[in-house]
């Protein structure tokens, strides 16, 4: 089934560039209008001669995994006949609402990827649901989720949503997927100490604060914010993964109790040092592309790190050095890949 995700590489967001595919947040809600909805939310005339109902639809009473991907479903309707199924995807449809689900009681995976979805809504019957996919929606606020206690990972991906909120019963959340949306603030996470992975990049967020409860984060991620300064990460001692790209960073600093990372991704920012992560020994992958280092010598920082395979130092004023490439061999010999090339021996 094609639902939002499994492990996180396999998720919507690319390490490096999270969440490129939301270019313009008005795009669905137009295509919504035309495809019958007004903008206060009342549906159209126009609706039936553009969706298909469930009534076309072969339903198998006992299936437990059921995917309708892309068959321009446009209600949510008929599925009370699916008395065993544990996965749901209705990916790429028109459901503007979510409704009638209340007797899939045996759901553990519900995928409602881009659709037409303004609210979140009854699925307080649900409570087996561990992964939720309501990313590429119309969404503004998160709620309707309190009765989701199983819920383990949720995607919001690309949605209108302005604060992280209405999360404190999902204790056993171990993902959260909130990229390209219209967040300022990271708030509200102090009851999911079991959280993973979060990912917060392409909002509008300044400060790198309000995660301090998160001591079992391992992957975070925030790029293409607005953020000027790395703190408030001294309490995530198991943070492997950290990305920071697109920002407006110009010092490398507030890593000293990190000392698990294994990828640190600072590329496209404002930075002129490689400086104060000497103690990052079992860093794997140092991105820093597109900075302002220009001291050959800032090297030194890393040559701690003997697990360092990758390091992406280009369009810095170091790469017009004629001797980039060997300069960096010699001062970081056991590297395997310099920028998007293997080293060659």
């Amino acid at each position: 089934m094609a639902y939002g995700g499994g492990d996180v590489q396999d998720m919507e967001v690319d390490k490096r560039r999270e969440s490129d595919e939301s270019a313009d947040d008005d795009l669905k809600e137009k295509q919504a209008v035309q495809d019958g909805e007004v903008q206060n939310g009342e549906e159209g005339a126009s609706d039936s001669e553009t969706s298909v109902t469930i009534d076309a639809i072969n339903l198998d009473p006992e299936a437990e995994e059921v995917d309708l991907n892309h068959m321009r479903i446009g209600r949510i309707q008929g599925f009370e006949v699916l008395r065993k199924v544990k996965t749901l995807c209705l990916r790429q449809n028109l459901i503007k609402v979510i409704e009638t689900l209340e007797q899939l009681v045996t759901l553990t995976e519900l995928d409602l990827y881009d659709n037409q979805i303004r609210v979140i809504q009854n699925l307080e019957n649900l409570s087996q649901l561990q992964i939720l996919d309501l990313s590429f929606n119309l969404l503004k606020r998160i709620e309707g989720l309190e009765s989701l206690t199983q819920l383990q990972r949720l995607y919001l991906v690309n949605n209108k949503i302005s604060r992280i909120e209405a999360l404190s019963s999902l204790t056993k959340l171990r993902l959260l997927e909130l990229g390209s949306n219209r967040i300022r603030e990271i708030e509200n996470l102090d009851t999911l100490r079991d959280l993973d992975s979060l990912f917060l990049g392409k909002n509008k967020i300044t400060k790198l604060q309000g995660g301090e409860a998160l001591s079992n984060l391992t992957v975070l991620s925030v790029q293409s914010n607005r953020l000027t300064k790395i703190e408030g990460l001294q309490s995530l001692v198991n943070l492997r993964e950290l990305y920071l790209s697109d920002n407006g960073i110009q010092v490398l600093e507030g890593l000293e109790n990190n000392t698990k990372l294994t990828t640190l991704d600072v590329a496209s920012n404002r930075i002129k040092r490689i400086e104060n992560i000497r103690h990052l020994t079992e860093l794997q992958e140092f991105w820093m592309n597109d900075n302002l280092v220009d001291n050959w010598a800032d090297l030194e920082e890393l040559s701690g790190a003997q697990g360092l395979q990758t390091v992406y130092l280009e369009r810095n004023p170091l790469q017009k050095d004629n001797q980039y490439r060997r300069k960096i061999m010699l001062a970081l010999p056991c590297v395997r890949q310099i920028d998007a090339t293997f080293v060659r021996f």
